[in-house]
């Protein structure tokens, strides 16, 4: 059995248009299963996630992909669906599409990366103030992205640069720079990506103008 499409893997989408979003799930998928539970125009119900629950522990040899859509997901729906996502029964998949990340636990955040496909969204699906840089944020940022990938976590990394050299808030000089390189390098080699996201934050944090 051939391992999932990054793309296909357990993530949280946050999209404006979650149709849209869930067509393009689709238009990704080769050989999984796709079972979609999707509420459109309401909150998922604790009905949805029984349903959800009950689907993902259906016996199946090939790889099954839940989606999971809805404007709002209640905490009491997530706390229900958490440790099915936390322990996923074999060749099981979640995905949850919504529209804002501010609607999602931290507790579902810290177990599955978060995906943007809206560029105004960008900056409350990211998450990260690098104006107001602090060891609180740089510690609360790095322990919501425990669970990001490699490739993942080069898209952070590239938000951060970007938001760092238009706040005008860090001494930017070469060596300063030449830190965003090392450490996509370092992700191409293998290190654990949580493990360089701390690195590059607390170095940044020691290049902010005070």
């Amino acid at each position: 059995m051939r391992e999932v499409q990054e793309v296909l893997r357990s993530q949280v989408i946050v999209a404006s248009d979650m149709k849209k979003a869930i067509a393009m799930l689709e238009s990704w998928r080769r050989d999984e299963r796709i079972v979609k539970i999707v509420e459109e125009d309401k909150a998922f119900s604790v009905k949805d996630a029984q349903d959800a629950i009950g689907k993902a522990y259906m016996a199946s040899e090939e790889i099954t992909v839940i989606i999971l859509g809805a404007k709002i997901f209640s905490p009491i729906v997530q706390n229900k669906l958490l440790k099915v996502i936390e322990e996923p029964p074999a060749n099981k998949e979640f995905i949850l599409v919504t529209q804002s990340k501010s609607t999602i636990l931290q507790t579902i955040k810290s177990r599955l990366p978060i995906i943007l496909l809206d560029k105004h969204r960008e900056q409350e699906a990211f998450g990260l103030d690098v104006q107001q840089l602090s060891l609180q944020s740089v510690y609360t940022f790095t322990q919501e992205r425990a669970r990001t990938d490699a490739k993942s976590m080069k898209s952070v990394l590239e938000s951060i640069v970007k938001d760092v050299i238009a706040s005008g808030s860090y001494d930017l000089d070469e060596k300063t720079l030449s830190l965003f390189r090392d450490a996509y390098l370092a992700l191409d080699m293998g290190s654990p990506p949580q493990f360089i996201l701390n690195a590059l934050l607390l170095k940044l944090l020691a290049r902010k103008k005070r």
